[in-house]
């Protein structure tokens, strides 16, 4: 049999149970753990006298039995078990009176760095004993913002997100917090609670990057060899490397201590720096803080000779040069590092050839590399051509290098035009840009393919808008007169050029550029008819399909650069749908439209010069010498257009010298005489224009006979031509 008995409060003879046997004459007996507390009477009622303590003990074992009148058991023993229930009689209490706690600035958020503990004496399993922690005072608590936080089960007392952030040792470096744990699970208004004090020093967190690191390149230690290290605060942390930018090999790696090694040699002139990050993650593969950048710089030995220019450096002087006048700087390079003793170059000149007229003639400034003429001046008839061997050192290599000096002759003679006129030249405007439309030609007495012998020719007037340019041919000195940008005959119709010829290199002082070195020409630029132009190159309308015939579409626009009066025509009008006014441009429909059948239609539209009159040219000039009969189809712009076809003899013959027709007596059989060909031409030509008259005025009746059926007509493209 069990019972159970709150414990806490103090009972005089308190019934708890009333037992009964099968016999008379009878008497109970009590036996077991009754710590003089529990009690049974001869009738069989058990009882309990005074004040019970779960705490002191929580369970009574006890038996009882039954005896007859000599004292023998005649029934039992009957187990019983007394269990004493809790009532919330003990208060919580902290283990320690004080707790030291040290946390690192930017620790990882949550994550405990001291615990404090508290029991209590009440039953474990029941909510009396369930205890509630709560971190009552933080101070300083700078803008009543909370730097902690604390397990309200565990104890354990961690950093806040804001606290992560914001703790900084050189601001405050201890913080006090009053810590309270309450039992009842902190819930009832008649728990027990206790307090106890928390002092916190904060310390400076140790994840930070390391200052730059530099190591030696071509290091002949042992690797892999230890640079540096960095640290996370707290033990257990996961380490790793990854590069900044994408390298074809990356000589770093880190070890779960967080040592950083070198693993290969570095060399400086591959790539003098690296930048790369370290990472820290948490045994779940969670990032514990940002990367930290490092920063490497490889250190620079002498590892690399001095470098020539080039496999041989030429240098050029011109002869009777004063003493002391530079040649040229002669430069050599170092791979080492710049601006160090590594790269830092010195020059001699260790050999010259020929001797002639002495040894010594060029001297070099030591640091500068600058080549001088040491002795005397020059001539090119006593040595055209002399080779240096120039010693470059560092402080542990030496380089021979190979050096050309040419003496060249002086530019004492200026170019001569062949002729200071060129005349008169004709282009079309619409001559290409890059076409070479005249050739000149000066010669200079100096030394043939030098830079007193070479040509360069400039127009110094006439041509302010660079519209021609001039090449130089090298081998010949010809200037090609080229165009350099579009030419425009309404712009400019004529340019009166002047040309002058010189040398890149400079005239010795005694001699002079004069009227030799300049030519002149006149640009006649003729005038190209060109087409007209439309102010769109697409016109685009909308309108419905249900429109009525003759109604407006849509008005174009073309002007013609010389001016001229334009008319309009219509092509790939496939459906008939659309008709122009050939004078204002403007388009309506000419019958019912169809969206089902088209909805979108194109058509072309033609912008024409009018006029008023043709020139006949000749396309080459290889004709045999006769009589040729010329074909001209006229036609006009009405609607619909007419056209007429009219005929005239050309006269092939050879030109004179004077300009005029020249023939051989016996080239044709019964040519007349130059009189008569004269006036049989007038009266070609008279005739023509007879012709021409009487076709207008008829072209013109047809015109104004048609206008009147304007409406019924089709699109004058579907209309044959009518003679």
């Amino acid at each position: 049999m069990t019972f159970s008995i709150s414990e806490g409060e103090e009972k005089n003879n308190q019934v708890i149970f009333q037992f009964k046997a099968d016999a008379t004459d009878v008497k109970f007996q009590l036996s077991g753990e009754t710590d003089n507390i529990f009690f049974i009477d001869p009738e069989g009622i058990l009882y309990y006298t005074g004040l019970l303590d779960r705490e002191n003990k929580a369970v009574h074992e006890l038996q009882v039995e039954v005896l007859d009148a000599g004292g023998n058991r005649v029934q039992g023993p009957v187990p019983i078990t007394i269990k004493v229930e809790d009532i919330n009689d003990n208060r919580p209490i902290f283990l320690q009176k004080q707790y030291n706690g040290t946390v690192r600035q930017n620790s990882r958020p949550g994550k405990p760095f001291i615990y404090v503990n508290a029991t209590d004496r009440d039953d474990p399993t029941t909510l009396h004993a369930q205890l509630f922690y709560r971190i009552a005072v933080q101070l300083p608590k700078i803008n009543d913002v909370m730097y902690f936080q604390i397990n309200n089960k565990t104890g354990g007392i961690s950093l806040t997100r804001a606290g992560s952030q914001e703790l900084d040792p050189l601001k405050n470096a201890r913080y006090d917090l009053v810590v309270s744990v309450m039992d009842m699970g902190g819930q009832s208004a008649n728990s027990f609670s206790d307090t106890v004090p928390v002092n916190v020093v904060v310390e400076e967190n140790i994840w930070k990057a390391p200052g730059t690191i530099t190591i030696k390149e071509n290091s002949t230690e042992p690797y892999p060899i230890k640079i540096t290290q960095v640290q996370w605060n707290d033990p257990g942390a996961h380490y790793s490397l990854f590069e900044k930018e994408s390298l074809t090999r990356f000589p770093f790696s880190i070890d779960h201590d967080g040592i950083i090694y070198v693993i290969q040699p570095l060399d400086r002139e591959e790539k003098e720096s690296y930048v790369f990050y370290a990472t820290v993650k948490d045994e779940t593969g969670l990032p514990l803080a940002k990367p930290l950048e490092i920063h490497v710089e490889v250190t620079d030995i002498n590892d690399n000779p001095p470098v020539c220019p080039a496999p041989e450096t030429v240098f050029e002087v011109q002869e009777n040069e004063k003493i002391g006048s530079n040649i040229g700087a002669f430069l050599a390079y170092d791979m080492d590092q710049k601006n160090t003793v590594n790269s830092f170059l010195q020059y001699e000149i260790v050999e010259q050839s020929p001797l002639l007229p002495s040894d010594g003639l060029f001297s070099i400034q030591i640091i500068t590399g600058i080549i001088q003429l040491a002795k005397r001046s020059l001539r090119k008839q006593d040595q055209p051509q002399y080779h240096l061997k120039v010693q470059v050192s560092d402080p542990a290599f030496k380089t021979i290098c190979n050096v050309t000096v040419n003496v060249i002759d002086i530019n004492d003679q200026i170019p001569i035009f062949e002729k200071n006129n060129y005349g008169n030249l004709t282009v079309d405007e619409n001559v290409a840009v890059g076409t070479t439309i005249l050739t000149i030609q000066a010669t200079d007495g100096d030394e043939p393919f030098t830079g007193s012998s070479k040509i360069l020719y400039s127009i110094t007037q006439g041509d302010p808008d660079r519209k021609l340019v001039i090449d130089t041919d090298p081998l010949t000195n010809a200037g090609y007169v080229k165009i350099n940008k579009p030419l425009d005959f309404e712009a400019v119709s004529m340019y009166n050029l002047v040309i002058k010829a010189e040398n890149p290199e400079p005239l010795v002082d005694n001699v002079q550029y004069n009227s030799s070195s300049y030519a002149r020409f006149i640009l006649m630029v003729s005038d190209v008819n060109e087409p007209p132009v439309f102010s769109q190159t697409l016109y685009q309308a909308q309108i419905s399909e249900n429109a009525e015939k003759n109604t407006k579409l849509i008005m174009v626009n073309a002007t013609d650069p010389e001016g001229r009066a334009v008319s309009y025509s219509m092509s790939e009008d496939t459906r008939g749908w659309l008709r122009i006014d050939g004078v204002t441009g403007e388009i309506f429909t000419m019958g019912h439209l169809d969206r089902e059948a088209e909805n979108e239609y194109r058509v072309k539209v033609i912008a024409t010069e009018k006029g008023t009159h043709a020139k006949v040219s000749t396309k080459h000039t290889n004709f045999e010498e006769k009589v040729y009969e010329v074909s001209v189809k006229i036609n006009d712009a009405g609607f619909p257009p007419l056209e007429n076809i009219v005929s005239f003899p050309v006269t092939m013959c050879k030109c004179a010298s004077n300009g005029l027709c020249f023939r051989e007596a016996d080239s044709f059989h019964g040519i007349p005489t130059v009189g008569m060909a004269i006036g049989t031409l007038l009266t070609v030509f008279l005739v023509i224009g007879v012709i021409l008259i009487f076709t207008f005025i008829h072209l013109k009746k047809k015109k104004n006979q048609n206008e009147t059926n304007i409406e019924s007509a089709q699109s004058p493209e579907s209309i044959p031509l009518r003679t």
